[in-house]
């Protein structure tokens, strides 16, 4: 099962370095990872999506515990969250796709934020499910460059990941 993984960790050279090490050394993959500063400069906050069972997953935030950087951790799939990705998509603009990327773009609530003579990017945000249904909805051939953030997440309501 896809679990969402959020912690906190000092924000100190080598301590990506560290988580990322823990998951290889015990051979689990990570699907995506994002990690940014938070409103308290000496603090980060990194989001981990990776995929096991409950076992698995409960083995990941324990180990995550002990490392000494980690200040606290969080399975967003405990409870309700929302999380969210970014996807930039460079498309075909001419002939017939010109049109169609600007309609299909539309409809998935995403913006056209470059316009070149061939091309067009668009910039979508949502779920990993979201930005998967624009890709199967498009045709295959009119896309010429994907990039995706991974999953970005928080909890809903009074559930914060906090010191």
């Amino acid at each position: 099962m896809r679990h969402i993984i959020s912690l906190l960790m000092e924000n100190e050279a080598g301590a990506l370095s560290r988580v990322a090490g823990l998951f290889s050394a015990r051979g689990y993959n990570i699907e995506s990872l994002t990690v940014a500063a938070t409103e308290d400069a000496t603090l980060s906050r990194m989001t981990i999506v990776t995929t096991g069972s409950d076992d698995v997953i409960e083995q990941i935030i324990k180990q995550l515990n002990k490392l000494i950087d980690v200040v606290k951790v969080l399975d967003l799939n405990d409870g309700k969250h929302i999380e969210r990705e970014l996807m930039l998509v460079k498309v075909k603009a001419t002939g017939v796709f010109k049109d169609e990327m600007k309609r299909m773009s539309d409809i998935f609530r995403g913006r056209i934020i470059d316009v070149a003579d061939n091309s067009y990017t668009i910039e979508l945000t949502g779920s990993c499910s979201k930005l998967d249904a624009f890709l199967e909805a498009i045709d295959r051939s009119a896309i010429l460059e994907t990039v995706r953030t991974g999953a970005s997440g928080i909890g809903r309501g009074d559930r914060i990941l906090k010191v």
